[in-house]
C-alpha cells in the first residue's frame, strides 16, 4: 500500500461540526487536505461508503494498572500484562489517545507501558499519564490497612501537610509524569472517606497546584462534591473528574474559571445499576453502603451536567468498569440530555484542548492522521460510537474488517 491515502466519506466530523463530503488526505502519518481533488500518483485511495469519518477519539480518565484476574502475584509486571488486552480494546472502540489517572504500585506500570507504546513495541493508544493520584491519608488513594501507622506499611501516593505534598510532586515528576493527580475529596470506591467531604485544606491544594505548575504539569482532581471542588478550582487545577454530588452553582464556578470537566456518567450508571447485586459488592460492604447512601444524589448528576455550560471532556474511569464499554460514556451523555454534537466535541477537539495536544482531535491539515470511521451517522444515532470498524493511528492502520473492496487501506482486500 503506498505511504500516500486518500479517505473519503459522505460525512466527516472535524473536530467540531459535521461536514459532508469527506476527501482527506493522508502522507507520513499527518492528514495534508480535507478536500484533496487531485491526488499525488500512487496514492491508495479508500471510499469509506455508507461512513462518517472522525478524529480518533479521545478518553482523559482511564485506568489500565488494575490487578490482574487471575491468582498471580500483584506486581508491576502481572498488572503490566493484564493491561494488554484493554489497551487493545481501547484502540479497537476508536479511541487512539487516552490519560491514565493514576495507579497504586510504587513502580506505576503505566510508565512502563507508555514507553512501550511511544516505540512500537506494543499497539494501543497513545498514553499521556499521572503516575499516582496524591492522597491524604484516610482519603481516597490511601489503600493501607486498617490502622497502618503513619509510615509504616501504608500504600499509596499519600501527603499529608505541604511539605509531603512538595515531596510528593517531585517524585511524580522523576517518574516522568505527564499529569499530576490528587484527591481532593473522598470517593466511593475507597473504603472509609467520604465523597461529600473536602480532603486537603486550601493551603496544600495551593502548594500542590504551585508546586506541579513550576516543574510545567498540569493538574487533574479527583473531586465529587462542591468545597473539594471550589477548593482545588480556586488553587489553579485543569480538570475535575467526577463532579457528581456538585449543585449547579459550582459547576458554574467551573466554566468562569475556565477549568475542564469530566464527568464520567457511565461509571456512575454502571454501579448505580449493580446497586442490589450482592454478588458484584461481595467482600466490599463499605462501598456498596456509601453507593447506596448517596444513590439518589448521583442519580442527579447527569442532569446537573446537562443543565450547565461547563467545558466537557470526555472521560469514562475505565477499569471501574470493562475497558471495552468506555463508548457507552457517549450514549450516557446523550440520555443525560446533552446533544450528540456535545458529546463528539467532548471526545474530539475539546479532550485535544484539555490536553495541550493541538495536533490531536480535529481533522485538519497538519494533525496527526488519527482517524476512525462509524458505520452510519453519530448524529442520527449515537449508539454507533459502539461499532467502529476502521481505525488508523498516525497514519497505520489499525483496525480494518475489509468492507471496502480491493482498496482496503490495510493493504490486503
Amino acid at each position: 500500500m503506498s505511504d500516500t491515502v486518500l479517505l473519503t466519506a459522505p460525512h466527516w466530523w472535524d473536530g467540531h461540526r459535521l461536514r459532508p463530503h469527506a476527501r482527506v488526505l493522508v502522507r507520513d502519518g499527518r492528514i495534508t487536505d480535507t478536500d484533496c481533488r487531485r491526488p499525488p500518483p500512487g496514492t491508495t485511495h479508500t471510499d469509506l461508503g455508507g461512513h462518517t469519518l472522525l478524529p480518533g477519539l479521545i478518553d482523559c480518565h482511564v485506568h489500565l494498572a488494575q490487578p490482574p484476574p487471575t491468582t498471580a502475584p500483584d506486581t508491576t509486571t502481572s498488572r503490566a500484562l493484564a493491561a494488554l488486552p484493554a489497551l487493545r480494546d481501547l484502540l479497537a472502540n476508536g479511541f487512539t489517545t487516552v490519560r491514565d489517572l493514576g495507579a497504586t504500585l510504587d513502580d506505576p506500570p503505566t510508565i512502563h507501558l507508555r514507553h512501550a507504546l511511544a516505540t512500537g513495541i506494543i499497539t494501543g493508544p497513545r498514553l499521556l499519564l499521572a503516575p499516582h493520584m496524591i492522597s491524604p491519608r484516610n482519603g481516597h488513594a490511601d489503600h493501607s490497612t486498617y490502622a497502618a501507622p503513619p509510615g509504616t506499611r501504608e500504600h499509596g501516593a499519600l501527603a499529608d501537610g505541604t511539605d509531603e505534598i512538595l515531596r510528593q510532586i517531585r517524585l511524580e515528576a522523576r517518574l516522568g509524569a505527564d499529569w499530576i493527580k490528587c484527591a481532593a475529596t473522598g470517593g466511593i470506591t475507597s473504603p472509609t472517606d467520604r465523597p461529600d467531604l473536602p480532603a486537603y485544606t486550601q493551603d496544600e491544594l495551593d502548594t500542590l497546584v504551585r508546586a506541579a505548575t513550576d516543574l510545567g504539569l498540569p493538574c487533574a482532581t479527583h473531586a465529587f462534591s462542591d468545597d473539594g471542588i471550589i477548593r482545588a478550582v480556586r488553587a489553579g487545577v485543569r480538570s475535575v473528574e467526577h463532579a457528581c454530588l456538585a449543585t449547579p452553582a459550582t459547576l458554574e464556578l467551573l466554566r468562569t474559571h475556565g477549568v475542564f470537566l469530566v464527568p464520567t456518567l457511565y461509571a456512575v450508571t454502571y454501579h448505580l445499576d449493580r446497586l442490589d447485586d450482592e454478588a458484584f459488592w461481595a467482600g466490599r460492604p463499605r462501598e456498596h453502603a456509601k453507593l447506596t447512601r448517596y444513590a439518589e444524589a448521583l442519580r442527579g448528576h447527569g442532569s446537573r451536567i446537562a443543565a450547565g455550560n461547563t467545558k466537557l471532556a470526555f472521560g469514562t474511569d475505565a477499569g471501574l468498569f470493562p475497558h471495552s464499554e468506555n463508548w457507552r460514556e457517549f450514549p450516557a451523555l446523550t440520555t443525560a440530555g446533552l446533544a450528540p454534537h456535545q458529546a463528539l466535541r467532548a471526545a474530539t477537539s475539546t479532550a485535544a484542548e484539555l490536553l495541550r495536544c493541538p495536533d490531536l482531535g480535529t481533522i485538519a491539515p497538519g494533525s496527526r492522521a488519527d482517524l476512525i470511521a462509524v458505520p452510519g451517522n453519530p448524529l442520527h444515532d449515537i449508539d454507533v460510537m459502539g461499532a467502529v470498524d476502521f481505525v488508523m493511528q498516525h497514519g497505520a492502520v489499525r483496525r480494518c474488517p475489509h468492507p471496502f473492496g480491493d482498496n482496503c487501506p490495510c493493504g490486503r482486500p
